[in-house]
C-alpha cells in the first residue's frame, strides 16, 4: 500500500470505530464534467514553502482559504454550535462553499486533559446529531476529522490559550498558573504524535495573538534572547519539537503587539499604556516587524515556516490609523508593510492571516477596512483563516446567523466568496484525491483535478520579461518606476521590483500587480541598478527584465513645485487631555519623499504619545517629522499622524516643510 493508501486506511478503521461509514480510499482523482482521469499525483497531503509561496510535495502552488470554527478552546471543550446544529451538516456545507482549511482553537489545557485520558462528556445536542451520542470530546474531534477527509478539508490546530477558557485568549502569553512553558510545548508534541501520520491536520498555529505592552506584568517580546517571554523563542523551539515528531507539519508563528522603535530597546520606559513614543503597537499577534532581524529558525525544516499575523477593523478596536481618511494604499504603507507585508515582499516567508473579518454593514469604515484586506490578500496570493463561523463571536458575528443553520449571505458573497481559491468556476481543495465538497461534489475540485497531468504544475510557462523600468520624478530619496507589460499563457498576477548598489545582488523591494512602483529610502548621490520580474497564477517567474542603472541627485531633483500643507484638530479631549490628527498634504506639482512639520505648543501642554510621526522637542517648539513608510506623497495625497497629551489649545502656527 502506498502511504497515502495507508493514511486512508487507518482514517477508515478510526472513524468506522466511532460509527460512520467512511467514504473508500481513493485510486484515481475524480474528474470534472467529461475530463480524462488525471495521471498520478502526489500520495500525500503534506504541504512546505517555498520562498513566500506554499505548494505540494510536487511543488504545485496552492493557496489555503479557509475560517475558523472555536470551542474546543472554551471550557465547552467541543465546537460551538453542537448544541443546535448538525456536525456534518456544517461541515459540508463550508467545504461545498470554498472553505478548504479550517483553522481549530484548542487549549494546552485541554492537550494535557486528553494525554491524561480526562475526556468529557461534551453538550451536545444528540437529537440534532444522533450519530455523537455517547462520544466524549476527544472521540467528537476524532469523528470529525473523518468528516473532513470525506469532504477534502485540511485542518489547522491553532492553540488559543493556556486554560480552557471562553476568555482564555486575553492573558497575553502562553504560561499561566500551573501550565508552565515545558508544558504548553508537551501539549504540543502530545498532539503531534497522536496525528503524525495524518495529513488531514496540515499545519499548526502554535500560539494566537502573543501580545503584551513593557508596563504589562506578562508580555511577549521578540528579540534573540532565550528569556521566556520571548515569544520568537518559543515559536522556535515548539516549532523544533513538532518537527521532530512530523518533520511534515507547517507551523505558524504568530506576531507580538508591541516593538521596539529605533534607538528604543525592550527595557525603554511605556510612558503612555495606549501609545508610547519608544514603540510600534499593532494587534495583538500582529506586529512582525522584529522578523526582520530576528527571524524564526527551524534549522534543517525552516521550508516549513509560516508567519500568521493577525489584523482587524474599527468595531473590534479604534486603531489610530481609523481616525481619519484611509484607504487601501494608506493602510498597506502604514500598518501591513512595516508590520508584515514585507515578509512577503521581500520573499521571506509565506503569510498566513489567521484572523481577519468581523461585521458588515454597520460601519463604512469597517467595510472599507475589510474590502481592502481581502483585495490585499487576493492580489498577492495571501493565505488566509476568517474569523469567524461562529456567530456567538461578538465584536465580529459570524458566517453562520444565530440559529447556526442559516448562512449570512451577503458577507459570505460580498467579502469571503471572492477570497476564496477558484479555478474555472470550482472551489480548489487540498486533498489531491478528494474534491473540495466530497466525492460527488458539484462546487469544489481536488487538487489533482487542479493540476491535472501529472505531478508537475499545470502551467508551466513563465511570463515574458517585462521591458527596461524607466525613471521619473527622481529625487535624492526616491524615483518613480515604470515599464512595459509582460505576456502570459494564463495571465500575470504581479511583479517583483529588485534593486541592486554598490555591486551588490539584487534583492525584492516591492510587489505590485500595477505598471509602475515608487522606490523609496535611497541615498543622495548613490548609483542604484533596478530590474523588474514578473510572475503568475502558478507561481512561474519571469527572466528579469533589462536593468535600469541611475544615481540619485544631490538635491531634490525630480523638476517640479514642492510643498506641503498641515491641518491639525482635536479628535477628542477631557479634562486635562486631549487627542488629537494632523494631516500632511503635498499641496506641489510634484511628488515629495518627506516632510517636517512644526508648531509652538500652546502654554501648558504638553505630548505624551504620537504615532506615525518622530517627534521631537525643544523648548516651546514641537517639529514631527515623518516616518519612513509615510514620507512619500505623490501631488495632492495625503497622510496623517495622531497624539494624545495633556493640556488644551490649537497651535496657530502650523508650518510644514516638503523634502
Amino acid at each position: 500500500m502506498s502511504a497515502r493508501t495507508k493514511l486512508k486506511a487507518a482514517a477508515t478503521a478510526a472513524v468506522t470505530l466511532l460509527g460512520l461509514a467512511a467514504a473508500p480510499a481513493a485510486t484515481a482523482a475524480p474528474t470534472v464534467g467529461a475530463a480524462a482521469v488525471v495521471a498520478a499525483a502526489p500520495t500525500s497531503d503534506w504541504l512546505r514553502t517555498d520562498g513566500n509561496r506554499i505548494v505540494d510535495e510536487a511543488g504545485n502552488q496552492v493557496w489555503l482559504t479557509g475560517a475558523n470554527w472555536f470551542g474546543f478552546n472554551a471550557s465547552e471543550r467541543v465546537f460551538h454550535g453542537l448544541w443546535s446544529a448538525n456536525i456534518e451538516t456544517i461541515t459540508r456545507q463550508m467545504a461545498e462553499r470554498g472553505i478548504n482549511i479550517v483553522r481549530v482553537p484548542i487549549s494546552t489545557q485541554l492537550l494535557l486533559e486528553w494525554k491524561a485520558g480526562q475526556t468529557v462528556r461534551p453538550n451536545v445536542n444528540t437529537y440534532a446529531n444522533p450519530e455523537l451520542d455517547g462520544l466524549n470530546n476527544l472521540q467528537v474531534f476524532d469523528y470529525w476529522l473523518g468528516l473532513c477527509e470525506k469532504y477534502g478539508l485540511k485542518v489547522m490546530l491553532d492553540l488559543h490559550s493556556a486554560e480552557a477558557d471562553n476568555s482564555g485568549h486575553v492573558y497575553p502569553v502562553w504560561w499561566k498558573g500551573s501550565i508552565t512553558p515545558e508544558l504548553f510545548y508537551q501539549g504540543w508534541e502530545w498532539i503531534t504524535t497522536r496525528y503524525r501520520t495524518n495529513d488531514t491536520i496540515v499545519a499548526m498555529d502554535i500560539k494566537n495573538e502573543p501580545h503584551g505592552t513593557p508596563n504589562d506584568p506578562q508580555r511577549a517580546k521578540w528579540d534573540s534572547s532565550t528569556d521566556q517571554d520571548n515569544f520568537k523563542y518559543a515559536c522556535e523551539t515548539a516549532g523544533r519539537r513538532i518537527l521532530a515528531i512530523n518533520p511534515n507539519v507547517l507551523i505558524l508563528c504568530e506576531g507580538i503587539e508591541v516593538y521596539p522603535r529605533p534607538g528604543a530597546t525592550w527595557s525603554s520606559p511605556n510612558t503612555n499604556p495606549d501609545r508610547s513614543p519608544n514603540y510600534f503597537y499593532n494587534w495583538w499577534g500582529g506586529n512582525l516587524r522584529g522578523v526582520a532581524q530576528h527571524p524564526v529558525n527551524l534549522g534543517t525544516h525552516q521550508r516549513q515556516l509560516v508567519y500568521s499575523p493577525h489584523d482587524y477593523g474599527p468595531l473590534v478596536y479604534e486603531q489610530p490609523w481609523f481616525a481619519g481618511n484611509f484607504d487601501k494604499n494608506s493602510l498597506t504603507n502604514d500598518v501591513w508593510r512595516p508590520n508584515w507585508f514585507y515578509i512577503h515582499e521581500q520573499n521571506i516567508a509565506p503569510l498566513l492571516i489567521g484572523e481577519w473579518g468581523g461585521r458588515l454593514g454597520q460601519d463604512a469604515r469597517q467595510d472599507r477596512w475589510m474590502a481592502a484586506l481581502r483585495d490585499l490578500m487576493v492580489e498577492n496570493g495571501i493565505h488566509h483563516t476568517f474569523w469567524c463561523l461562529n456567530p456567538n463571536s461578538g465584536d465580529t458575528g459570524g458566517l453562520l446567523l444565530d440559529d447556526w443553520t442559516t448562512w449570512d449571505e451577503t458577507k459570505y458573497n460580498q467579502i469571503l466568496k471572492p477570497a476564496l481559491w477558484q479555478h474555472n468556476g470550482k472551489f480548489v481543495g487540498l486533498d489531491h484525491q478528494v474534491r473540495l465538497g466530497g466525492a460527488n461534489s458539484t462546487t469544489g475540485i481536488s487538487l489533482a483535478e487542479r493540476y491535472a497531468g501529472g505531478p508537475g504544475p499545470g502551467d508551466t510557462t513563465v511570463p515574458t520579461a517585462p521591458g527596461r523600468p524607466a525613471a521619473t520624478d527622481v529625487t535624492a530619496t526616491a524615483a518613480t518606476l515604470n515599464w512595459a507589460a509582460s505576456t502570459d499563457n494564463v495571465g500575470v498576477t504581479g511583479y517583483e521590483v529588485l534593486r541592486a548598489s554598490g555591486g551588490g545582488a539584487a534583492s525584492v523591494i516591492g510587489t505590485v500587480s500595477g505598471t509602475t512602483y515608487r522606490a523609496t529610502n535611497l541615498t543622495a548621490s548613490t548609483g542604484y541598478t533596478f530590474t523588474v520580474r514578473a510572475r503568475d497564477a502558478a507561481g512561474n517567474v519571469s527572466a528579469a527584465s533589462p536593468p535600469l542603472t541611475l544615481t540619485t541627485p544631490a538635491g531634490n531633483g525630480g523638476g517640479g513645485d514642492q510643498g506641503c500643507a498641515a491641518t491639525y484638530r482635536v479628535v477628542s479631549s477631557w479634562q486635562g487631555g486631549y487627542q488629537a490628527e494632523v494631516t500632511v498634504r503635498n499641496t506641489g506639482t510634484a511628488a515629495i519623499t518627506g516632510w517636517t512639520v512644526s508648531w509652538t505648543a500652546p502654554a501648558g501642554t504638553t505630548i505624551a504619545s504620537l504615532w506615525n510621526g518622530r517627534l521631537t522637542t525643544s523648548g516651546s517648539t514641537v517639529t514631527v517629522r515623518n516616518e519612513t513608510y509615510n514620507g512619500q506623497l505623490a501631488a495632492g495625497a495625503s497622510t496623517t499622524f495622531g497624539m494624545t497629551g495633556s493640556g488644551s489649545g490649537t497651535p496657530a502656527d502650523l508650518s510644514c516643510t516638503a523634502s
